[in-house]
């Protein structure tokens, strides 16, 4: 992983970044009760921390997971990036939690870990981002519209793709099968 990659930054929140994204909370409830979540790129754990509160069991995955400061998760620690095989193969999961990481060549892992029914909830920073830091880096920013592309097997619950005065975000909410779904306002 690039290290600009996973640096903390606010996506235009004024949530200290060990809350949950307002995003993913928002989205939280359309993970089946209890459900499986996996956590790609886990980082803290702060929404591993959210879905395990939610009464969620959690398989986060991250290269520098501290296995102890997420009690109750599953912790997995991998290199996503080094070309070794998906550490999760043949597992699905009810809600899939994606956040400021991007590795293109994982989406198809990604989406085969999706079970019938799961939530995709993803958000991470978009071309653009340069005016406002970290990351800079073309490989990890997505082309506008590129996350929409990536999902259009899967119903789009919510897609936003802007400037948010403090960055440049990309973000999905997406199930695994047909809609419509209940959403709240």
């Amino acid at each position: 992983m690039d290290p600009q990659c996973n640096k903390a930054v606010n996506m235009g929140n004024t949530l200290p970044m060990s809350s949950p994204s307002p995003w993913v909370s928002r989205f939280a409830p359309l993970v089946a009760p209890g459900g499986a979540v996996l956590d790609v790129a886990a980082g803290g754990g702060r929404h591993t921390r959210l879905f395990l509160e939610r009464g969620h069991t959690v398989t986060a995955v991250d290269r520098s997971l501290d296995p102890g400061a997420l009690a109750g998760a599953q912790t997995i620690v991998a290199d996503l990036e080094d070309g070794s095989p998906w550490p999760l193969e043949g597992r699905q999961f009810a809600g899939i939690v994606v956040t400021n990481y991007l590795w293109r060549p994982l989406f198809p892992a990604i989406l085969a870990s999706l079970a019938p029914g799961g939530v995709l909830i993803y958000e991470t920073f978009a071309h653009g981002n340069a005016a406002y830091g970290s990351p800079r880096n073309p490989d990890f920013l997505l082309n506008r519209g590129e996350l929409l592309d990536h999902c259009r097997s899967l119903t789009v619950v919510a897609f936003e793709d802007g400037d948010t005065g403090q960055a440049v975000v990309q973000r999905i909410c997406a199930v695994n099968g047909p809609g419509p779904f209940q959403i709240s306002p």
